[in-house]
């Protein structure tokens, strides 16, 4: 994974950990790369990324597509939809500061809500497209 990705993925992070609306609907600032074993739902995992070239003449540039999930098993989607709406209005075009990256832009994309295989899950995948460029 690129530094940028890196610092992205570490900004992404901190804001979502530091953004009381998300806080109050997870009931804390359950915010994972890798969920805790035994993790209390509901809480946000930062999933997949796809990185690639963004380079714009001698200038360098990455493009970033980005997957956020909510897990909830509150019983049917509304808390799943309400998180992915907390996750929208923390980071759609938020002012992130990744440490030796330039952040062009954060934009949402798409979200789905679904429910799991086991019939008690509600999983929302968020998807955010962001562009970043070195420091300089």
């Amino acid at each position: 994974m690129s530094t940028a990705a890196v610092a992205l993925r570490a900004a992404i992070h901190d804001a979502l950990v530091a953004d009381g609306a998300l806080a109050a609907l997870l009931g804390g600032p359950k915010v994972y790369d890798e969920p805790p074993q035994g993790a209390a739902f509901p809480y946000v995992t930062i999933g997949d990324a796809r990185i690639g070239d963004f380079s714009a003449g001698s200038d360098p540039g990455e493009e970033h597509r980005l997957t956020l999930h909510a897990w909830s098993r509150q019983g049917g989607h509304k808390e799943a939809h309400m998180i992915a709406g907390a996750l929208l209005a923390a980071l759609d075009d938020a002012p992130l500061a990744p440490a030796g990256h330039h952040l062009v832009n954060l934009r949402f994309s798409v979200a789905d809500i679904r429910r799991e295989a086991d019939g008690r899950t509600y999983h929302a995948l968020v998807r955010f497209r962001a562009v970043t460029e070195p420091s300089e």
